[in-house]
């Protein structure tokens, strides 16, 4: 079966004297859910809010506390520990170990290993509203970031000792968007990405619509996928329960004709148009202005087709526009999948379409796996074995990165 994203990676994470350090012992859980080899240092003060035995636990791993531990004499953990993982977050990080490290201190384990570190590093700030805004502590934290470091930016709210501001520890989900995007390759880094996603939903009364089965996990995955690779994302999204991805701009319709004025709205900004939504072919002919009641047996509905929109944009790419962006198509099918697929792509005037089986248990609506077939303008063909979706996102951009290079 599919591997997460960060398995086998080696992470450091550094924790510090924050009450914030409760979020921290989460993120081990998640961690290694995720199947990294995590790693855990804890500063003096970061003892009195949690003990060692609690990360040592969670993490499967030795817990490193002393710069001058005589068991790890040997190993110089203060050099080795940052020169060895693929990547170290520090969360919760106090005002007192932002000003250390600013002032490049190397009087600790922690910041020694910061200090020595040939790896991205990653850093939460998490303390009092004041603390955090005073003109001291945004001057140390300006200083990282001119030395390379990534900060993430904490959340607003209320804090632990009644103040209520900016300083809280962020929740995981940007945290683990930002490691990824530290451990993944920025070679999307120069490009504009339009993706759709979901369904679209056409009205038929006030509280009846036409629409399909699709949840949008494949296409917000791919949008996830290409922001963590650097790239500027606009999701376009149908009716989803999926909550919005971190740095991304999104962009809520309901309707197939809102979808394709919104594309379209985005289309000379963007370099790659990667149509993954599941857009209703049809609308009722009219949507009644009153709940339709119910009475007689047999209740006829007179539809009318929507506009193709990738068929429009496959168009509008075959004229005269001087702007040419990478145009992707998606063929959800339950039969004669390659012929379909291919008809489409020629059809539609498309670089590239990925054809999915909709019947198959593990690849349908809703699933959190995919089995893919790429075909090109070039007459290649790939097939993808059962992925997860956020892989299958990323092969689908490998094969998108490198179909651009070929066309331009």
């Amino acid at each position: 079966m599919s591997q997460s994203l960060l398995s086998n990676k080696k992470i450091i994470l550094g924790v510090t004297g924050s009450i914030a350090l409760y979020k921290a012992c989460e993120w081990v859980r998640n961690f290694q859910k995720n199947g990294a080899d995590l790693q855990v240092i804890m500063t003096t003060s970061a003892q009195e809010f949690v003990s060692p035995l609690s990360f040592a636990a969670l993490s499967g791993n030795k817990v490193f506390l002393d710069m001058f531990d005589p068991e790890e004499a040997e190993s110089i953990p203060h050099i080795q520990l940052g020169q060895t993982c693929d990547l170290m977050l520090i969360a919760p990080a106090t005002a007192q170990t932002i000003a250390r490290l600013a002032h490049g201190l190397a009087d600790d384990l922690l910041s020694t290993v910061v200090l020595a570190a040939t790896c991205p590093v990653l850093i939460c700030p998490a303390m009092n509203s004041k603390m955090y805004l005073n003109p001291a502590t945004q001057a140390n934290l300006q200083k990282l970031r001119n030395y390379g470091y990534t900060i993430i930016e904490p959340d607003s709210g209320e804090m632990a000792c009644g103040d209520t501001g900016p300083g809280r520890l962020p929740e995981w989900e940007p945290v683990y968007e930002n490691v990824l995007s530290a451990l993944l390759p920025q070679d999307y880094a120069d490009q504009q990405i339009v993706v759709t996603a979901g369904p679209t939903q056409e009205p038929l009364d006030p509280v009846r619509f036409l629409s399909n089965r699709s949840s949008g996990k494949m296409g917000y995955a791919i949008a996830k996928a290409a922001r963590r690779r650097g790239a500027k994302v606009t999701l376009i999204s149908g009716p989803s329960s999926l909550p919005s991805p971190a740095g991304i701009t999104v962009k809520k319709v309901k309707t197939a004709q809102e979808m394709y004025d919104e594309t379209f709205l985005h289309y000379e900004q963007a370099s790659i148009i990667i149509k993954a939504a599941a857009v209703s072919d049809y609308r009722p002919e009219e949507c009644q202005a009153e709940k339709i009641k119910k009475g007689a047996d047999k209740e006829e509905i007179s539809l009318v087709a929507n506009q193709d929109i990738l068929k429009a944009l496959g168009a509008h790419k075959a004229s005269k526009s001087p702007h040419q962006p990478l145009l992707i198509g998606f063929a959800a099918e339950s039969s004669r999948h390659f012929e379909e697929g291919q008809r489409k792509l020629q059809e539609k005037n498309l670089d590239m379409i990925v054809i999915n089986d909709i019947k198959g248990k593990k690849t349908g609506f809703e699933s959190d796996t995919n089995k893919v077939t790429l075909l090109d303008s070039n007459g290649a063909k790939e097939e993808l074995p059962l992925l997860s979706k956020d892989e299958t996102a990323m092969r689908i951009l490998d094969k998108i990165l490198s179909l651009k290079q070929t066309v331009g």
